[in-house]
């Protein structure tokens, strides 16, 4: 056993704070066929808190967002959003708990006849919100993503990781409480995964995000579990390391696990 994995284990964090979870998954279980996706899944996310799920194609990542936004349902198994039970909320009740949640798909899930300002507005339009208070929330969530010049151009004259920045920007413009990110950085060079990494962080530790990532990439879990967001100079942020206390530690039986800011859950085993 390693000096730091030591120092881990014997870490004693302080007493928790009780808090209502933003999403709860309890003794959740699917299968199709004989193949198991689910076996008894528990876990909570709870404000201000990323979890990463990491695991191979086909392993069940995507499916555990779909179950989170009450796309699929699931007979005895009980998924909370924000205390509130939703396997068998109707259609109309799901709409209103879906305001507090912006979805990141793989491919951005962009209209390629919109511009960049008009694709992130899409979701304030469809919620029928002022265009006086969309053009504040799109200008600023431009900016955020780096695409304040950017904003009239179309998707097609955009790189892949700027459609990637767009995306978030379109899934956060409304300041959901919770982001879900399907595979963010898949076909991505390391440089420009690391960036949209970083936007990640920031909607977690600027704007208190609760946040679940779905990723096959190890490197964005190594990454996203040693970083945090500092203050800087300016009223800015900064992305900083933490200390060694925020480490990652693979385990066969239960995959990953993360301490502090970022943790991780797993499926089932999924390497």
């Amino acid at each position: 056993m390693s000096a730091s994995t030591r120092s881990f284990i014997d870490y004693a964090p302080a007493a928790a704070v009780p808090y209502m979870p933003r999403v709860e998954f309890r003794d959740v279980s699917l299968s199709f066929g004989e193949r198991i996706m689910f076996d008894r899944l528990s876990f909570t996310l709870a404000p201000g808190e990323m979890k990463v799920v990491l695991g191979a194609s086909g392993s069940g990542k995507s499916t555990m967002l779909k179950v989170v936004l009450g796309l699929l349902r699931l007979d005895g198994s009980e998924i909370f959003i924000d205390g509130e039970e939703i396997t068998h909320l109707p259609e109309h009740e799901l709409n209103r708990l879906w305001r507090k949640v912006g979805m990141v798909f793989q491919e951005g899930a962009l209209f390629d006849s919109l511009t960049v300002y008009e694709n992130v507005a899409y979701r304030m339009r469809e919620q029928g919100m002022s265009e006086k208070e969309i053009e504040r929330r799109v200008r600023r969530k431009l900016e955020f993503a780096g695409l304040g010049e950017a904003a009239d151009h179309l998707p097609a004259e955009l790189s892949g990781g700027m459609k990637r920045r767009m995306a978030i920007a379109g899934a956060v413009v409304d300041d959901p409480e919770i982001a879900l990110f399907n595979e963010p950085t898949a076909g991505l060079s390391p440089p420009t995964a690391h960036t949209i990494c970083e936007m990640a962080l920031k909607l977690r530790g600027v704007q208190g995000a609760s946040s679940i990532w779905v990723t096959h990439r190890l490197e964005d879990a190594r990454y996203l579990a040693s970083r945090v967001i500092a203050p800087a100079r300016g009223g800015k942020a900064r992305i900083a390391a933490e200390d060694d206390r925020l480490c990652l530690f693979l385990y066969w039986d239960s995959c990953l696990a993360f301490p502090a800011k970022a943790q991780a859950i797993s499926t089932r085993l999924t390497f």
